[in-house]
């Protein structure tokens, strides 16, 4: 049985309480992930700022439409 199926049936046994209180902390722990990799991606050199470096450069190159 893998990791994640013995989760599950641990889950299975909770009470709804429990399930809530589960639920709770993994939206935290999942919206601490997220700015992590948020972080990692923002870092020099990484893909965000790659990815705004280009749009910077297709801002002034003439190659963006302005929105409604």
């Amino acid at each position: 049985m893998s990791k994640v199926e013995q989760i599950e049936t641990e889950i299975a046994g909770l009470t709804a309480d429990e399930v809530w209180k589960l639920d709770d902390w993994l939206a935290e722990h999942k919206a601490c992930l997220w700015d992590e990799e948020m972080a990692r991606d923002a870092r020099p050199g990484g893909p965000l700022n790659r990815l705004a470096k280009k749009a910077i450069e297709d801002f002034h190159a003439g190659r963006t439409t302005r929105l409604p």
